[in-house]
């Protein structure tokens, strides 16, 4: 099993920036992929970026521009830098991975989430 834990939330005013940590402990060599999510209120949770162990990342078009997502495999650490945080970015933001192991079906852990709110 993997446990995810995250960190760097809080409240910033618009146009400010934030960096969102997640850290990864367990079975880490069976990760294949580290990613962000967000749910706001009164909304369905959300794909915001991904990136796989190779270094491959994926956006949200949303944030395209605007959030980078990281990751430090020696850590088992992932990182989404947010720059030009806008009103719509407040949600609560979950860490996620995937895991693979030969013989077995890939397999979804997430984080207890980290509140960002972008507000003046």
């Amino acid at each position: 099993q993997v446990q995810l834990v995250e960190s760097g939330g809080g409240l910033v005013q618009p146009g400010g920036s934030l960096r969102l940590s997640c850290t990864a402990s367990g079975s880490t060599t069976t990760i294949v992929s580290m990613g962000w999510y967000r749910q706001a209120p009164g909304k369905q949770r959300e794909l915001v970026a991904v990136i796989t162990s190779g270094g491959s990342t994926n956006y949200a078009g949303s944030v395209k521009g605007r959030f980078t997502i990281s990751r430090d495999n020696a850590k088992d650490t992932a990182y989404l830098q947010m720059d030009s945080l806008k009103p719509e970015d407040t949600a609560v933001y979950y860490c996620n991975c995937e895991t693979f192991r030969v013989g077995r079906r890939p397999t979804d852990y997430w984080g207890q989430g980290t509140q960002v709110t972008v507000s003046s």
